[in-house]
């Protein structure tokens, strides 16, 4: 009863090792955030492309475990896009998306899951007509490095699309990461290919990236990524941004 009575909270890392999309790389595992907890993130984007177009945008999301082995959430990226003497800010669509885990990472198969995206076509950037992308995920782990396999197609209008963060109409990436520093810091590494819209040049990109765990509850990330063909993507994207992972007593089981 003594050492009960002296006990406090084990604070404990817990987000640092789960790759969002596009946080840092496009390339995300196949683990949802636990059941009842929110991840709120706030990551900073920069695009060079070609010609002297600029982009810059910030991509506030919302992410939260609704059910067992299950994650809804939105996101909503407000961009700046320069270029050939114009200017023009303001929201880039709206995405609403779920994520289902089918399964655990095993002696002989990865971990599966499955992710929807719905994008709405909101905002003076955001585009014509909505879409809807299906993306197969899974995850296989090897001690402290994992490998990720992501592939997607998406269904609806091909243009115009979204000025920053369309669905492409199809893509494919693998990534590598490994947890170095006392399993407090993961670097990741990725490939990836896509076709924008129907009958557009194919685009490969090579990322680098990282996710630090700064707090028990805030990770920090950054990453790099540079097009590997002159036909098609930016020259250069950077990125950096906080999530911070919370739960809400209320919405706990038996919470008040």
């Amino acid at each position: 009863m003594l050492i009960l009575g002296l006990a406090r909270p084990m604070v404990a890392q817990i987000d640092y090792r789960n790759l969002d999309d596009h946080r840092p790389v496009s390339t995300e595992d196949a683990y949802p955030v636990e059941r009842h907890a929110f991840e709120l993130i706030l990551p900073y984007h920069f695009e060079a492309g070609s010609g002297g177009a600029n982009v810059h945008a910030v991509v506030p999301e919302i992410t939260y475990g609704a059910f067992a082995n299950a994650q809804i959430g939105f996101k909503a990226p407000f961009a700046t896009v320069s270029g050939a003497g114009s200017r023009e800010t303001g929201l880039s669509g709206l995405s609403l998306f779920a994520l289902y885990n089918l399964n655990t990472d095993g002696p002989w198969i990865p971990a599966l899951s499955l992710r929807g995206d719905l994008s709405l076509p909101l905002g003076s950037l955001g585009g014509d007509g909505s879409r809807f992308t299906l993306t197969a995920i899974a995850t296989r782990s090897w001690g402290m490095m994992r490998a990720h396999l992501n592939g997607s197609w998406t269904f609806g209008s091909d243009e115009p699309p979204a000025a920053f963060e369309a669905a492409d109409r199809w893509s494919a990436s693998i990534a590598v990461d490994r947890a170095v520093i006392r399993r407090s810091l993961l670097l990741i590494g990725e490939v990836a290919v896509g076709e924008a819209v129907r009958g557009a040049p194919t685009g490969v990109n090579a990322a680098l990236g990282f996710r630090w765990q700064w707090t028990p509850t805030v990770v920090l990330d950054g990453g790099v990524e540079r097009r590997l063909r002159e036909s098609a993507g930016s020259d250069i994207g950077l990125t950096i941004g906080l999530s911070y992972a919370f739960a809400l007593r209320s919405l706990m089981p038996g919470g008040r």
